[in-house]
């Protein structure tokens, strides 16, 4: 496949200079719908392109931390268009800059930015706008949507001419740990920029409904046959064979949103229980995890290993915080771990509780007594000898991220669909006014003079 040579750029705001290096990074030998330059058409024309409006996507997620949201719904766009995932920049002691541009096996291309340390802020979002300008014109992206996940990003992307601008608002980033005062002013902007949100919970879409007129709630989806191959896998994976049962397990992000105290509360009641834990520690130090004989830290897991990891677990847990960080949350684990037919215990976060608490899916509890209570009873329930089991099936068999995906879309293209009849109706608008002031001036369409006709046409726009 054929890719755009390296670029170099100076920057006249700083006076540093960039590379813009395209690779290959665990990509297929064609990905579909996402090489760096556009498909042609049979003509060889450059100018006459066949694929649909790429997707830019502004993220303070990356690519390869964490499978979840954006990489489910973004790997389903891939297949339709170019998808560019733009992460926040690493800075680092080198003093040269680059942006790297790898294409996945998804056919998403993941660009990375990487700065010297100690530059300014406003160097920093100067960068990262002649990078973002450098990307659009190296990849022959003329038309495209822009998706964001993080408003910070507006700071570098404000300028830009997109057809449409979705904010995906997964979670309330504001409240997080360490999320920059200035959160919330650039979400404003975002909100009056934008021209759908999406949210990422019911209670998430109940806060932002009023902020904007075209807010649409898409909760947490599950690929089901993925996590649906935990009821049937035998083979334990290494470091969770040689742990006793019973064993009630999470993956996820171990971060603020945690309660560790909980987790503790629960490893000292039941010495009995082991409790696997598998995730990446962030902005908490590893040092303040509860250490016990039976709580086990396994590290992250691949998205492809976790049903392995469920197959052996006897309940999955949610030991979520009630705190301000987790009090939109739609935790994507809720549906994953159903799937795999566990029974779940979670403390009471309110996309939890609604729906599947209130349908009786998921016991809820929040004291250490009553969790070991639930999952002491989850430990008991036979889930091939109860109705709970069709009941979660028949819940899940309505959701799924083809269907979320499929229905933003349509969204999204309404959105365009509006955009270009308006264009059209302006465009009528302005022909019969220049028809009208034909008519008045007594100039037919057969004996109009050519410089008549511009300066009609002016007054027309």
């Amino acid at each position: 496949m054929s890719q755009p040579k390296n670029l170099m750029k100076n920057s006249a705001s700083n006076g540093g200079a960039w590379e813009i290096q395209f690779s290959l990074k665990d990509a297929l030998e064609s990905p579909s719908a996402s090489a760096l330059s556009p498909k042609l058409q049979s003509d060889g024309s450059q100018t006459s392109l066949s694929n649909p409006p790429a997707l830019i996507c502004l993220s303070h997620l990356r690519w390869d931390f964490v499978y979840q949201r954006p990489q489910h719904l973004l790997s389903r766009c891939a297949k339709e268009r170019r998808v560019f995932f733009i992460e926040e920049p690493i800075l680092s002691s080198d003093p040269s800059w680059r942006l790297d541009v790898s294409i996945r096996e998804s056919g998403v291309s993941v660009v990375v930015p990487y700065l010297s340390e100690g530059i300014s802020e406003d160097e920093i979002i100067a960068a990262q706008k002649g990078m973002l300008d450098d990307l659009l014109a190296q990849a022959q992206i003329r038309e495209y949507i822009l998706w964001y996940y993080t408003p910070m990003a507006i700071a570098f992307a404000h300028h830009l001419d997109p057809l449409v601008i979705i904010y995906d608002c997964m979670d309330e980033l504001s409240a997080f740990k360490g999320a920059p005062p200035v959160m919330i002013e650039r979400e404003a902007e975002l909100f009056n920029r934008a021209d759908l949100v999406f949210t990422g919970g019911q209670s998430l879409y109940e806060a932002k409904r009023h902020q904007h007129p075209n807010v649409y709630a898409f909760p947490s989806s599950i690929e089901r046959a993925h996590f649906a191959q935990a009821k049937t896998l035998t083979e334990e994976p290494a470091d969770q064979i040689n742990i006793p049962h019973p064993r009630l397990g999470f993956f996820g992000v171990i971060d603020e949103r945690m309660d560790l105290e909980l987790l503790s509360g629960i490893a000292q009641a039941r010495p009995d229980w082991h409790l696997v834990v598998i995730g990446p520690v962030v902005k908490i130090d590893p040092q303040n995890l509860p250490q016990y004989p039976n709580i086990h830290y396994l590290g992250g897991k691949s998205y492809q290993e976790l049903p392995a990891y469920i197959a052996g677990w006897d309940v999955a847990l949610l030991p979520f915080a009630r705190n301000e960080s987790t009090r939109f949350i739609s935790p994507t684990k809720t549906p994953e771990y159903l799937a795999a037919g566990k029974p779940v215990v979670s403390t009471s976060i309110r996309d939890v509780i609604r729906p599947y608490g209130e349908m009786g899916l998921v016991k809820i509890a929040d004291t250490v007594a009553d969790f070991v209570t639930a999952a002491e009873a989850a430990i008991k329930q036979n889930p091939d000898e109860s109705e709970w089991l069709s009941q979660v099936d028949a819940f899940l068999g309505q959701n799924s991220w083809d269907s979320t995906w499929a229905r933003m879309m349509q969204l999204v293209d309404g959105v365009m669909d509006d955009a270009s009849v308006s264009q059209e109706l302006r465009d009528r608008l302005a022909k019969t006014s220049a028809s009208e002031l034909d008519k008045r001036a007594g100039v037919t369409s057969v004996n109009k003079p050519k410089q008549t006709s511009k300066s009609q046409s002016a007054q027309s726009e």
